[in-house]
């Protein structure tokens, strides 16, 4: 194997698919990426073998065609510190040591037969779709972060994609909180479909798609145990969770007595301040929406208090519909909420102190969030 390779490219490629490499695995060359070197591109692929596998492939002058396994974490910290300059790697024939140089650098790094490395799994045949990268990586930002983060019940750190009345919908819940992206097809396919996808393997999905400018194409194979996004220059796959997700539309509530309408940005600032007091009182945050009288604005009060601490208070006029409404929220849950909204304004749907508030951003209907209230004494 020899090849020259631009720094740039390769410290992206890198970065991109060393993600998918575990932190711990009884396996040890699933800690090292794999590099195939053939007719003018270099693909590097790197696999954690049990939920996700990654190839990436970049640019490059070949000179001799080969492949080698190369420890992810040595290779990547040195390709990140050389400077922006032409890159080139050499294996001698029978050899596991790879030269790279790069203008007064080198370095000599022992690899892995490619033969030893985990198959990276392919999906053929099965459900297709064809996807806006952009539109899809907003849904994967509005709804993975609510997904579970342990494993007491492994189909809820997954998201839910459902695949039926010409939309796909992805929903993710914890428990405590349910997001939902409705994203409408223009060509969906024929059958319905349902599968959960790891909510893991969505994030790393979502920094790809930053840099994708064609359609993604998103497949399921006929098992309904795997998925494959192909975004052109890079591939994710993953295993699919196997399991029920709950029937997640019975928990939005159909009504609410109070409406409250405000600027988002003016909300999360608010309450990240009210967050500071309450990190001392369960993570608190304290809502008392106020009508106005006689057409004037109504008033959202954001407070949080702390035993033998203090308190804070801040006021927002907000656009009121209803009876006043009062209702308290985990801080955390409310700030991540506002921050995926991407949106310059929110509702918050109330009913009751006890029940389930619904946050929505306005003039968007393709997305919605539902809080479980915290008990507190008013």
């Amino acid at each position: 194997m020899h090849l020259k390779v631009s720094q740039e490219d390769l410290h992206r490629g890198l970065s991109a698919v060393a993600r998918a490499v575990p932190a711990r695995s009884t396996l040890p060359i699933t800690g090292h990426i794999l590099f195939d070197a053939g007719e003018g591109r270099l693909k590097l692929s790197a696999t954690d073998v049990e939920a996700i596998a990654i190839t990436y492939e970049i640019a490059a002058e070949v000179e001799a065609e080969g492949a080698i396994a190369l420890p992810a974490r040595l290779l990547s910290d040195f390709v990140a510190a050389l400077p922006p300059l032409e890159i080139e790697m050499e294996r001698a024939e029978r050899s596991r040591q790879v030269r790279i140089s790069s203008a007064q650098n080198e370095a000599s790094i022992g690899g892995q037969d490619a033969d030893d490395f985990p198959p990276i799994p392919s999906i053929e045949d099965g459900v297709s779709l064809s996807l806006d990268p952009a539109a899809l990586r907003r849904a994967i930002n509005q709804v993975s972060f609510a997904a579970a983060t342990d494993n007491s019940r492994p189909v809820l750190t997954g998201v839910h994609f459902g695949i039926r009345d010409g939309a796909l919908k992805l929903a993710s819940a914890d428990g405590f909180r349910l997001a939902v992206h409705t994203l409408e097809l223009p060509d969906p396919p024929p059958e319905e479909r349902e599968a959960i996808v790891p909510a893991r393997a969505l994030a790393e999905l979502a920094l790809l798609l930053g840099e994708a400018g064609e359609p993604v194409e998103m497949r399921f194979n006929t098992a309904n145990t795997g998925v494959q996004f192909g975004l052109g220059h890079a591939e994710l796959v993953a295993q699919l969770i196997q399991g029920t997700f709950p029937n997640y539309e019975q928990l939005i509530p159909g009504s609410h007595a109070t409406r409250t309408e405000l600027p988002v940005s003016e909300f999360i600032r608010e309450t990240r301040i009210a967050s500071i007091f309450a990190r001392d009182g369960s993570g608190i945050v304290r809502l008392v929406a106020t009508p106005g009288d006689d057409g004037a604005p109504g008033r959202l009060h954001v407070t949080a208090r702390a035993d033998e601490v203090g308190s804070s208070e801040g006021e927002l006029d907000a656009l009121i519909e209803g009876e006043e409404a009062k209702i308290a929220f985990n801080s955390r849950y409310l700030i991540e909420v506002l921050q995926a909204l991407d949106a310059e304004r929110v509702s918050v749907e109330t009913s009751a102190p006890s029940s389930p508030g619904v946050l929505r951003p306005v003039d968007d209907d393709r997305y919605v969030h539902v809080v479980m209230p915290m008990f507190v004494q008013w």
